[in-house]
């Protein structure tokens, strides 16, 4: 035990060297506003609250699940060593910079993406990567099949509050396989109730598994970058990986890592990468029992030998000073703080936001306690931002008020729902609903009669534009049928017509306005009947235009007399 011991003291001299030189090289390369101590640590000034970074017990990725602590080697693997010495140390720093090839085809993927979909974030991919190696030592070495997907389950220890958060299940075990208790799943270990909204769909299968590394690694991806953070900035990368677990240990890892893989890295074969053997739940508590301590026999009555009376009175000693309640503790309940029903039309902005406010069991202003906001239901709405989750801490007055919601294209009811992080109270459910896009006023934008004679075509095509409450009414579903009178607006059978694909006559048309509220007809024809017809537009929220079209008769012309007939005229006079 006492060798076992110094060689973890001897390993932990190595690694806050490497953390130390790691986080001091990322500072001082990357931004001004990182400060490290001589072992590597960030001062807790540089810490970021938990109301910063969205972090919390049970509430980040991971659920602040144990991680490994292996650190890099501190020799740089760029340039790698040459095949010659490859017995030498420096082959360990050429090892541990590999990575297996499916995984870190993810993470670049994933930045990929990132790029496009939120190019302010400036995600790299090494910082995946990074985390990726804390978590799970690159999916356990890259031991994933062709597709991403793990050959063998990663999850984390039961967060049963046992030396760990205490989060009761929320998928009924069906990522984690336990239903009474959560656990951090797959590559990257999110725990199931951040998965449900933070899981992404990496290699287009159509499904979202967070064993699957190409999911994993884009749903990490958007969950550094959900808060807008900019991870060229060193402020703005701390507090995204303090919200994947928050832990100022945890965060020089992952920085040291990081620092790491950007000096130099390469793609070896899935299944050969080197696994961590240090996590840091390694001294949560657990003591094996040795083997060779019975070859020192103890006395019979040591084992029964009571307590002394005083021992079990030491914790309940008076004056022992009770915990203080955090401003979460105090929580008895949440209330409406403001509308509790919303409407927007497709496309548009809700005008109204979401406030709740927290209060005592007395109906006190609780300030300073988180709230979760979660879109439930199916809709394609999201808060600003293009996300479904957001959280946001009271103010003085009790309340968070949630931000901005945006009506996506699916129409129908949704629900907003509002809870206390951190702790298990009623929520509370705002409900929503998104109305199709509509008009209100159709206008021509001509005002040339159209006109045309039997059996011909109208030179003109009816053009309108839509609006809403005066703004440009656009993607508005729209009909327009030939009718048979002001009264009976049921489809002509007679007169004008448009044309189908196939040329035949229709006299009813589902339409579109552009984007810019334009909606442009058809050309029309008319059948060999005169007179004058209505041409009838209609729109989603009852904008209506009735047109006028006339059909005139077609000349008709008196044949000249043919000369036989004017000669026999002439003869008879």
């Amino acid at each position: 035990m006492s060798a076992h011991f110094g060689t973890r003291l001897r390993k932990g001299a190595v690694n806050t060297t490497v953390a130390a030189l790691a986080v001091a090289a990322l500072a001082a390369s990357q931004a001004p506003d990182v400060t490290a101590d001589g072992h590597g640590r960030q001062t807790a000034a540089d810490t970021p609250s938990s109301a910063e970074t969205g972090s919390g017990t049970g509430d980040s990725a991971t659920g602040n699940s144990p991680y490994y602590t292996n650190l890099p080697p501190l020799k740089s693997p760029n340039p790698a060593p040459s095949e010659s010495s490859a017995t030498t140390p420096a082959a360990g720093g050429t090892t541990e910079a590999g990575i297996p090839a499916t995984v870190l085809d993810a993470y670049k993927k994933a930045e990929a993406e990132l790029a496009r979909s939120k190019p302010g974030c400036n995600l790299p991919w090494q910082l995946l990567a990074a985390i990726g190696k804390v978590e799970s030592g690159q999916a356990r070495g890259g031991n994933v099949t062709a597709d991403g997907t793990t050959i063998s389950p990663i999850l984390g220890p039961v967060l049963n509050g046992v030396g760990f958060a205490n989060i009761s299940d929320t998928d009924n075990g069906a990522y984690d396989g336990d239903s009474t208790y959560d656990r951090a799943v797959g590559p990257m270990q999110f725990i199931p109730s951040t998965w449900a909204w933070a899981g992404r769909d990496g290699n287009a299968d159509g499904k979202k598994d967070p064993n699957n590394i190409y999911d994993a690694a884009l749903a990490a991806g958007h969950y550094l970058c959900r808060y807008d953070w900019d991870m060229s900035a060193t402020s703005g990368m701390r507090s995204a990986i303090l919200s994947y677990n928050n832990s100022t240990d945890y965060l020089n890892t992952v920085l040291s890592w990081l620092e790491y893989y950007r000096k130099g890295t390469h793609e070896i074969p899935d299944g050969t990468g080197t696994v961590p053997d240090n996590r840091s739940d390694d001294d949560s508590g657990y003591t094996p029992t040795s083997p060779s301590t019975p070859s020192t026999p103890s006395t019979p009555s040591a084992p029964s030998t009571p307590s002394t009376p005083n021992k079990p009175s030491v914790p309940a000693t008076p004056g022992t000073p009770t915990p203080t309640p955090t401003p979460t503790d105090t929580v008895g309940h949440l209330e409406y703080a403001g509308t509790a029903s919303l409407t927007a039309m497709a496309g548009d902005a809700f005008t109204d936001r979401i406030g709740t406010r927290a209060e005592t069991a007395a109906g006190k202003a609780v300030a300073k306690v988180r709230i979760r906001f979660t879109i439930v239901g199916d809709t394609d709405a999201t808060f600003t931002g293009g996300e479904s989750v957001a959280m946001i801490a009271t103010g003085a007055s009790g309340i968070a008020l949630a931000p901005a919601l945006e009506a996506g294209e699916k129409t129908g009811g949704f629900t907003v729902r509002a809870t206390v992080v951190g702790r298990t109270l009623s929520a509370l459910d705002y409900k929503a609903t998104v109305t199709a896009r509509a008009a209100d006023v159709l206008a021509r934008t001509s005002g040339t009669a159209l006109t045309c004679t039997a059996g011909g075509e109208f030179a003109d095509l009816v053009e309108v534009k839509a609006t809403y409450k005066g703004a440009v009414a656009d993607k508005v579903a729209a009909t327009a049928t030939l009718i048979k009178s002001a009264d009976d607006a049921t489809a002509n059978d007679k007169g004008p017509y448009f044309k189908d694909a196939a040329g035949d006559p229709v006299r009813a048309l589902d339409l579109q306005t552009d984007t810019n509220g334009l909606l442009q007809l058809p050309k029309l024809y008319a059948d060999d009947t005169a007179g004058t017809y209505l041409l009838r537009i209609t729109t989603t929220g009852g904008a209506t235009l009735t047109v006028e079209l006339t059909v005139t008769a077609a000349a008709t012309t008196t044949p000249s007399p043919t000369p036989s007939e004017s000669e026999s005229t002439t003869a008879d006079s």
